[in-house]
């Protein structure tokens, strides 16, 4: 399959996430929990049957600071998750998603103090830009439509969410000793062991009925598992500027979908706010 096409199709799957997640009666942390299991069965057993060669830095013995800073990633990880989740279910997906795609702000705004990058004027429009499209959306929120949404609850979440995944990416440009495909395995194993004695505690599953059972599956295979095959399996293939264009796709299909199928309200708000936020995000 071409490269480019498996990242579209990946970027199409993760868009679809709250539209399962919306009918997962569950609390986040067990959604989280099933993801990461199912995805990280389904992940090890292809990595199995591929028997592919192992990458070069794999081969490596890895730093202590590696491991560290590979640990504190799942414990972000988990947290993107955990957030992300909660912001599905304070308010709509576009909202949702939109508020989470503000990770590049902060990014932009991180970068000089963690990466030493430069801040140019550019990047401090394009900051400004993302707010007032955050801003707009937040001030002009339509009537809840037959849910009990909370929609600054649910933004405050995906900004959140928003956050935790920016330190999983700026870790991800510090560990040098793993390769893009074995990191992520490894960071979605630590993210389920962390959630594991904390679902123990809580008692049993919340799992009722087939449909919550096959949007789980959905959930921990597509989502997790297939999506993230199809994404590393391609990134090596494309260049990083077309990788970025084509990771605007998950946002705007998630829109769609939540637009069509959950019948969420899109105003013309929703539409110019969250094009202040995608382009100036956009990497020219």
């Amino acid at each position: 399959m071409n490269s480019v096409l498996k990242i579209v199709i990946a970027m199409v799957i993760w868009g679809s996430v709250g539209l399962f997640v919306k009918n997962i009666d569950m609390p986040s942390i067990e959604i989280a929990f099933l993801r990461g299991a199912i995805g990280t069965v389904f992940l090890l057993i292809v990595n199995f049957f591929m028997k592919s060669k192992v990458p070069k830095e794999e081969q490596e013995e890895h730093s202590k600071k590696d491991i560290i800073l590979l640990g504190i990633s799942g414990i972000a990880l988990v947290l993107n998750w955990l957030l992300l989740f909660q912001a599905y279910k304070y308010t709509t997906i576009t909202n949702a998603i939109l508020s989470y795609y503000t990770a590049p702000v902060f990014i932009l705004l991180l970068s000089p103090i963690v990466l030493k990058e430069k801040l140019t004027l550019k990047k401090l429009i394009s900051v400004l830009v993302a707010m007032g499209g955050l801003a707009l959306i937040m001030m002009n929120q339509p009537e809840a439509n037959g849910g009990n949404y909370m929609h600054a609850k649910g933004i405050s979440y995906g900004l959140a969410a928003a956050a935790a995944y920016t330190s999983v990416l700026l870790l991800n440009k510090s560990i040098k000793g793993f390769s893009s495909f074995y990191r992520t395995i490894a960071q979605i194993i630590i993210s389920t062991l962390i959630l594991l004695p904390m679902v123990l505690f809580r008692g049993n599953l919340h799992i009722t009925g087939i449909n919550m059972i096959i949007n789980i599956l959905i959930l921990g295979v597509f989502h997790t598992g297939l999506a993230y095959l199809l994404y590393f399996s391609s990134i090596q293939n494309v260049s990083a500027q077309r990788i970025s264009v084509l990771s605007y796709i998950d946002p705007i299909s998630a829109i769609i979908l939540g637009t069509l199928f959950l019948g969420e309200p899109l105003t013309i708000y929703h539409v110019i706010g969250g094009a202040c936020i995608l382009f100036s995000t956009f990497e020219k």
